[in-house]
């Protein structure tokens, strides 16, 4: 089965593909940062982000696409509405290409992946880059957590059978 995770954002969306066969071996296959110029607009911005994710649904045909659940603090609520707009055309991909879609919060991808639900971005970066055997400073904190989404499904289906 091939997965694709994505953190969605409006200056990075992170996106990990994985392979994963018999349950057991798990490898990553492409991993990335889309980052739009500062200077683009907004439409451009999200136009960027669906056409790349979109060439990387065609290349690799995954089954399945992870995304992180939106989380909205209440000191940021328009962080929270520009956050939707990238979500959006992340799931107009999906749509388009009829693939499968989950939405994991941060909280359990984490306790799936390293165990505690409130690790830290990095503590996730350093177990990602281990299991995956990746160098760690290859690794922007929006990849990792990208691929901690693909990996959290992996487990995730390995105990639901």
């Amino acid at each position: 089965m091939i997965v694709i995770g994505v953190d969605p954002g409006l200056k990075a969306t992170g996106y990990g593909v994985i392979r994963i066969d018999d349950r057991t071996r798990i490898a990553a296959l492409e991993l990335g940062s889309i980052e739009p110029a500062r200077k683009d607009s907004f439409a451009v911005k999200l136009s960027k982000i669906r056409k790349h994710l979109d060439d990387v649904v065609v290349r690799y045909q995954p089954s399945v696409m992870v995304l992180e659940k939106l989380y909205s603090h209440y000191a940021h609520p328009v962080t929270a509405v520009v956050m939707g707009h990238a979500r959006g055309v992340i799931c107009l991909v999906c749509a388009e290409r009829n693939l499968l879609l989950v939405e994991e919060s941060p909280k359990r991808v984490r306790k799936s992946v390293v165990g505690n639900g409130n690790a830290s971005k990095e503590q996730t970066r350093l177990v990602v880059a281990s299991f995956l055997k990746i160098a760690p400073e290859k690794l922007t904190l929006d990849i990792s957590d990208a691929l901690a989404l693909g990996l959290a499904y992996a487990n995730m289906k390995r105990y639901s059978g």
